[in-house]
């Protein structure tokens, strides 16, 4: 269930990026595509099998002084899949409201009986995450810069801050991430182009992208993995599919509320 999860929230676009590279601390929510409020669901299809549901809320929040936002992401099994491998996951971020840096990541997922719970907490004074797992009692610090994300702040900081204009069919570029003990990783995507999808919603126009990720363990290739975003200002995941190395899988977009802007979709 954890790749679930991460399929889910790796919808990221690759331009506007830069704005991470800084070396010192800019504004980058101009516009924002999202709200206080928002909250997506997800259907994840494991071949013929509806696996499980993932979702995604969204709401205001402080840290301390800080003003964040405060996203909860939640993913469970259902149907049969759950008598077979039962799942029930959570991971929640805390970040800032105009420059979309973490402040805080918590992970604590039970998969078929294997458990984590994580703490990640981010000291941009320090330039130090300091990670806790709380099950094995261990800690340790990563140095950081100001271009870090982690695994749901990404998926937000990104959001708000490409613009359509500037992504190139075929570029790919890479997000500086930190959500477990391996460290600071660098994540690769390319745009693919923009493609249409019939939902449950109507037809919508998407943007494409290909993470590259790691084949021989979960995926059969490089690039097994393919999102579609929505090509509006919600920026919001509509299909996420991946060939693994036993089956495939396909998380579409059940339901939404309180998006800030109008859900594009075409009219025939």
């Amino acid at each position: 269930m954890r790749l679930l999860i991460l399929l889910i929230f790796f919808n990221l676009s690759v331009s506007g990026l830069m704005a991470q590279f800084r070396s010192e601390p800019v504004a980058v929510f101009k516009e924002s595509s999202f709200k206080p409020g928002e909250w997506l669901k997800f259907r994840v299809h494991y071949g013929i099998f509806n696996a499980s549901y993932a979702t995604l809320h969204l709401t205001s929040d402080t840290l301390g002084t800080t003003p964040v936002y405060h996203v909860v992401g939640t993913g469970k099994t259902t149907g049969l899949a759950s008598i077979f491998f039962k799942v029930d996951d959570r991971y929640e971020s805390y970040f800032g409201r105009t420059d979309g840096r973490p402040y805080r990541f918590i992970r604590k997922i039970n998969e078929g009986g294997y458990t984590r719970d994580v703490e990640i907490n981010f000291d941009y004074t320090q330039k130090k995450a300091f990670y806790h797992d709380k099950k094995k009692d261990e800690k340790m610090q990563f140095d950081i810069g100001y271009s870090i994300q982690d695994l749901i702040s990404a998926f937000y900081f990104l959001r708000n801050t490409y613009e359509v204009s500037d992504l190139v069919i075929g570029q790919s570029l890479k997000l500086k991430m930190l959500f477990d003990d391996d460290g600071i990783l660098n994540f690769r995507l390319k745009f693919l182009g923009v493609e249409t999808l019939k939902t449950k919603f109507g037809k919508v126009e998407c943007l494409k992208f290909r993470p590259i990720v790691q084949s021989g363990r979960v995926f059969k290739e490089e690039e097994s993995l393919s999102l579609w975003v929505s090509n509006d200002k919600n920026k919001i995941p509509i299909r996420i599919q991946a060939d693994l190395m036993v089956g495939s899988i396909k998380a579409d977009l059940e339901a939404y509320n309180s998006l800030k802007h109008q859900f594009k979709m075409i009219i025939d």
